[in-house]
């Protein structure tokens, strides 16, 4: 999940004067897209397969019938991880005013995403037409009470605490003790954990299990066997893995992934 500097692009829409500008566009397996960022708020959403939003901020896993906020002016890139339906919403700037001014991924109910099918479908959504108008406050309202979910893997400043984090996401499974990889990378565990919580707000222990998970989510996307994504990402058994998930997702990961290959599609 780390990314060589590279240089934004303003991705203009063509419209910009409706109140929310729809995308609709299906990605196949592994695509990516680069570095850019919009001049609205940006509402990306998997109807089918799992995403991984980039920025400079951090990494955010997005998997099926979850959507990621990115606010105006984000620099972020996407990478697919298998065959991905993305539906995409751009507000205009403060038209969802209580989501916060970062990215965060976010659950989406089934009424938010028939509103966000159906808005994809009818294209541009301006004030001016009423049953427009009527559309664009029912997605901002479902908006008002949205959940977010703990699915970022926050980026680290620090030189030592970079390097313990890179060797991970370089390798997730890495079963040496935290102690050595931190003694390799020039300082005690003891400090980097405090390096990570002072950086991340997280525990050292909480950010290599979100490592964990969002590598084992993309390689599901990707169709991997559900043994396969728990051992690669270093959990100690499928089992461990399948209770962790079932933590953070109230399933198990075969039960997930089947459920939402019933999902049909909006059509492209």
């Amino acid at each position: 999940m780390s990314r060589k500097r590279q240089t934004a692009i303003f991705d203009r829409l063509a419209d910009d004067g409706s109140a929310i500008a729809t995308l609709t566009h299906n990605y196949p397996a592994g695509h990516v897209i680069p570095l850019h960022f919009h001049d609205r708020d940006q509402l990306v959403y998997a109807s089918r397969g799992v995403m991984t939003v980039q920025t400079d901020g951090g990494a955010w896993i997005v998997p099926t019938h979850r959507g990621v906020w990115i606010p105006k002016g984000v620099p972020h890139s996407i990478a697919m991880s298998g065959a991905v339906a993305m539906r995409t919403l751009y507000l205009q700037p403060r038209l969802a005013k209580v989501l916060p001014r970062d990215c965060c991924v976010i659950n989406v109910p089934p009424l938010l995403k028939e509103l966000i099918l159906h808005a994809c479908t009818v294209g541009p959504l301006w004030k001016s037409e009423r049953a427009q108008r009527h559309l664009v406050d029912m997605i901002v309202d479902q908006l008002q009470v949205i959940q977010m979910v703990p699915l970022q893997l926050p980026n680290l400043t620090d030189s030592r605490a970079r390097r313990v984090a890179e060797t991970l996401l370089t390798e997730p499974g890495n079963r040496q003790p935290l102690a050595h990889i931190c003694k390799t990378s020039g300082a005690s565990l003891r400090t980097i954990e405090r390096l990570f919580l002072d950086e991340t707000n997280m525990t050292f222990g909480k950010w290599r299990q979100q490592l964990r998970m969002m590598h084992a989510m993309r390689l599901l996307g990707e169709g991997a066997k559900v043994t396969h994504a728990a051992l690669d990402a270093g959990y100690s058994t499928p089992s461990a893995f399948i209770a962790a998930f079932r933590k953070t997702f109230g399933t198990t990961p075969t039960s997930y992934f089947e459920t939402f290959a019933r999902t049909p599609s909006a059509p492209t």
